[in-house]
Formats: C-alpha cells, structure tokens, sequence
C-alpha cells in the first residue's frame, strides 16, 4: 500500500464543496480542513504510483475550487499504533 499526502489549495468559496468532492473519490482514504499553509490535506491509500498520476492531475486538481496541490509520497510510517502492533507480534494476553 502507498500512501500520498497531498496539499491543497482552494478558492475560499469552495472549500467546503471542494473538501468533500476529494473525499468522495476512490483512493482517497481522509481529507482534512486545517488551519497554515494550505486548506486541505488529502491523504491518499493506493495501489500503485500510476493511481496517484490518476488521482491527484486527474481527478483532484479538476474538482471545482482546487486551486493548487503539492504531492508527498510516504515510505514509512512511524505511527505509535504501528510501532506498538510490531512489537506485539506472537505476544497474546
């Protein structure tokens, strides 16, 4: 599984419509609204890099309102829920 995080930019009119069109399209695990920067952050769970050349030209950066994205791509997660399901492997209570 890769995992994109991408930022985007909108119009301030559509960043409601916008934030929930992104959340609507397949491969897109969870679009945050924030505060700095940018207005959303998508963050996307697929297959294959050809998907995100699908996802984020494609598909996100036409939704009305998106304004601008910028694409991070993953290569490991340190999440305490990961580091703790590692280290539980084979230990059962």
């Amino acid at each position: 599984m890769i995992t994109a995080i991408v930022m985007i930019q909108t119009a301030a009119d559509r960043l409601t419509e916008a934030a929930q069109e992104v959340a609507d399209l397949d491969g897109v695990a969870e679009v945050y609204s924030c505060a700095g920067d940018v207005d959303l952050i998508a963050i996307l769970r697929v297959t294959d890099h050809e998907e995100i050349a699908d996802i984020v030209p494609g598909r996100i950066n036409k939704v009305a309102g998106v304004v601008d994205t910028d694409t991070h791509i993953a290569f490991r997660s340190y999440s305490r829920s990961d580091t703790e399901a590692t280290f539980s492997i084979g230990l059962e209570e």
